[in-house]
């Protein structure tokens, strides 16, 4: 019987689709061309004469040959990977920490991470969730060796690298939420809040009244209130979850201006925290 070896390039390739379930966006992961990532999975199914997604213009969903694939082709990038490190690059092993907003964890980036993971499986991530606020503080504290945070555009001379801009938007359960309302109940987090402060300043400068209906420190907790009807929230919008609507300019409510998030590194960076910090900017730089 003759032996069949599995191209390692076209494996990671059919893991990357599978993990971000677009040939698009799996492109900017690898750095590749969207019909570059189409050929290399077209290989791999002719190779193993099995079709690994079921594609539509609208839709890309992983068959049951795709599903018997993923376990065993993620263990095979795993010991390819830990072995390159082992061999290639033996220096870059340590833990960083890393402090990054909730919101901002949850949507952009578990998948950059996880490539740095997979190319250096000798360094261990650790990353808090948190405040923006709590977060510069326990920065400052040395808790942190990068944090991500959220910041005013237009504020000058402000520590870091800018990675990321997010147009932000009104989010409620529905259209209705604040018809008729002579005063906009929201849905926030604890002062300071750069979409607090965003939310309440252009109201301000509308002219229209608001109030504060629920304070959560969690993304998970002012959703909830939001999908209850306690009131309306702002979220960057990639961030607007199925279920809940976000509200245009026939609301009645003001645009919202963007916000930012920026990288900040600690003094006395280790160069596997220095390199992390730049695949971050790199990274997020390409999916802006």
């Amino acid at each position: 019987m003759a032996f069949r070896n599995l191209d390692i390039d076209l494996l990671r390739c059919f893991v990357t689709i599978a993990d971000t379930g677009s040939l698009t966006r799996a492109g900017q992961r690898l750095g590749r061309t969207q019909s570059a990532v189409s050929l290399q999975l077209k290989r791999l199914e002719e190779q193993l004469n099995r079709s690994l997604f079921d594609r539509s213009p609208r839709s890309l969903a992983i068959t049951s040959d795709g599903e018997r694939l993923i376990g065993p082709a993620r263990q095979i990038l795993r010991l390819n990977d830990a072995t390159v490190a082992e061999m290639f690059e033996p220096d870059i092993t340590g833990q960083v920490r890393i402090g990054v907003p909730e919101d901002f964890a949850t949507a952009h980036l578990p998948g950059v991470l996880a490539a740095f993971a997979e190319a250096h499986p000798l360094v261990e991530l650790e990353v808090t969730c948190d405040l923006t606020l709590n977060l510069l503080e326990r920065f400052h504290a040395g808790a942190f060796d990068l944090v991500l945070v959220k910041r005013q555009p237009e504020q000058e001379r402000q520590p870091g690298v800018r990675v990321w801009r997010e147009p932000l938007v009104w989010v409620a359960r529905d259209r209705q939420a604040v018809a008729d309302l002579r005063r906009v109940p929201l849905v926030v987090s604890p002062e300071p809040c750069v979409y607090r402060k965003r939310a309440s300043e252009s109201l301000d400068a509308m002219g229209r009244a608001w109030r504060v209906a629920y304070t959560s420190t969690s993304l998970g907790g002012s959703l909830s209130a939001v999908r209850a009807g306690l009131g309306i929230t702002v979220l960057p919008l990639e961030m607007v979850p199925p279920g809940l609507t976000a509200l245009g300019e026939d609301s009645g409510l003001p645009p919202l201006y963007d916000t930012e998030i920026a990288l900040i590194e600690a003094p006395g960076l280790s160069d596997t925290a220095h390199r992390l910090a730049q695949h971050i900017i790199a990274a997020l730089e390409r999916g802006a």
